[in-house]
């Protein structure tokens, strides 16, 4: 793909992150499991901000890694709810990076969907808020 773009102009990141040497594959490249927990956490946060408990990731429905990430790239992870059910919340992640920081070089690096689940203090499922629409 490897397409420059810019950085969402209407959204906050949710979390802000910079690879390190330490989290390179054998190749010398960004792992992919390095993202992958990233956008998790990313995620999770999301999740928990709308449940207002603890959450748990029970499903990854698509995961896909668009360009690579390098050491010393600004990743920065957005999020947004997609769905909400019951006790479960499905959120919609998207990543990119800005080349050398502070560079105009953008690249949308990861989009991924990830499911939730709201648990009590004994690690049950416990219900969440549904949606309200402002119609």
């Amino acid at each position: 793909m490897n397409k420059q773009t810019t950085l969402p102009e209407d959204r906050q990141p949710t979390i802000r992150v910079l690879p390190m040497p330490s989290d390179t594959n054998a190749a010398g490249d960004v792992f992919g499991g390095w993202l992958m927990s990233q956008v998790d956490i990313a995620g999770s946060i999301e999740a928990h901000r709308y449940a207002q408990s603890r959450v748990v990731t029970i499903a990854v429905q698509e995961f896909l890694f668009l360009n690579p990430v390098y050491v010393g790239d600004l990743v920065s992870l957005y999020t947004e709810i997609d769905h909400v059910g019951t006790s479960s919340i499905r959120i919609k992640i998207e990543g990119y990076t800005q080349r050398q920081r502070g560079s105009e070089e953008t690249h949308k690096v990861t989009e991924a969907q990830i499911t939730y689940v709201a648990i009590d203090e004994n690690r049950r499922p416990r219900p969440i808020k549904p949606v309200v629409n402002e119609d």
